[in-house]
């Protein structure tokens, strides 16, 4: 194989596979990346076997052939070489990776002990815009557990109704929720019935990236096993998570027969700062709800103790809730809105935090209040 090809082009791509393969990996060939240069490209792929990446870049290719190179090695050899052309070529003492006056050579994993991962039958079902995925997104990822004893929460589930999308997410703790109306999307023929998938929580991350990096829109597909997502002529592999989501619904409260709307910049500023002195450990923080106020405060026996009055409307019974501060900061750094709301029935209850005025989807975040 040999091929010269733009340090912008391959530096770009190269990125984009930094997330997905693993530094501490048991099996040695998925540390690196595969090339396969043919024509006036080369082709990539990188996999940790749950989620897989496929690009490409232009490439003056004059000997097509495949080699595997370890991702993040190449990934920072390119980075530090100056704005020229790089020059890979293949030889018996491994693969030359050269540009101007630089010259290296890098060992090579053989071919054949890259894992093969699935096609895309072409058959993409839904066409979603680019911001309404990311919103998707980025509402709901951080509230997945990282708890591997239990699996099937290590992902969010993503439902396709004849009505909606909705990606939901939960840590056992706290859940997050947001729908969008289907007419958003461009789908074929839409299912008379309901469809769930469960995405692993680094195919969420790395979509995250894709999306940050993408324009355009999104192509989804479903397999026998795995989900594909085409965007900007990348295409991402994820393996479906295999295991029943609890029954989120039930966690949703409908009793919640109170409420209080914050500034969101005055409720993020106010916790943020409350949050300083309380409990390293829990990060409890008090919301003192009271006729026409709120008192943030939190307390430590090794810190001190902190409060912030907020004025709000607000004229039912006194309610005491303690909260996780970051719990309720993770919520706050994604709505845009600059109104929120908190909907809750007492200090035992879960609470709902809701965006308000928010349009084009509806977002539902409930936590579960703390007992101190």
């Amino acid at each position: 194989m040999e091929l010269v090809v733009r340090k912008t082009d391959l530096l770009r791509e190269l990125q984009l596979f930094q997330g997905i393969v693993e530094r501490k990996n048991t099996i040695p060939i998925l540390a690196n990346v595969l090339l396969e240069a043919n024509g006036e490209e080369v082709k990539m792929l990188a996999t940790d076997l749950e989620v897989g990446l496929r690009s490409r870049c232009t490439a003056s290719v004059s000997k097509g052939g495949s080699l595997t190179l370890p991702a993040k090695k190449l990934y920072e050899i390119i980075k530090a070489l100056p704005e020229t052309d790089i020059r890979i070529e293949e030889d018996k003492g491994g693969v030359k990776v050269a540009a101007d006056r630089f010259d290296s050579r890098m060992q090579t994993l053989p071919r054949e002990d890259f894992p093969t991962l699935p096609d895309a039958a072409g058959s993409f079902t839904v066409t979603l815009p680019r911001d309404v995925l990311r919103q998707m997104v980025s509402k709901t990822q951080f509230a997945i557990t990282g708890e591997d004893t239990r699996y099937f929460l290590n992902g969010a589930l993503f439902i396709q109704r004849p009505e909606s999308f909705g990606l939901v997410s939960t840590d056992g703790h706290r859940l997050a929720l947001i729908t969008v109306p289907r007419d958003k999307a461009k789908s074929k023929s839409p299912s008379a019935e309901e469809e769930r998938v469960i995405l692993p929580r680094k195919t969420l991350l790395e979509l995250g990236r894709l999306l940050a990096e993408t324009e355009g829109d999104i192509h989804y597909e479903r397999g026998e096993n795995h989900l594909f997502f085409e965007l900007g002529g990348r295409l991402l592999i994820s393996r479906m998570i295999d295991g029943q989501f609890p029954a989120f619904e039930r966690v949703i409260p409908k009793g919640n027969d109170k409420r209080v709307e914050f500034d969101r910049d005055r409720l993020t500023s106010a916790v943020k700062r409350v949050a300083l002195l309380s409990n390293e450990r829990s990060r409890a923080v008090k919301f003192q709800i009271d006729k026409g106020k709120v008192e943030i405060a939190s307390s430590s026996p090794e810190f001190g103790e902190a409060k912030e009055m907020l004025m709000v409307d607000y004229a039912a019974a006194p309610v005491t809730i303690c909260f996780n501060a970051q719990y309720v900061l993770d919520f706050l750094g994604v709505v845009e809105t600059d109104t929120v709301s908190l909907e809750f029935k007492d200090e035992m209850s879960q609470a709902v935090l809701k965006p308000v005025g928010a349009e084009g989807y509806d977002y539902t975040y409930v936590i579960m209040p703390m007992r101190i």
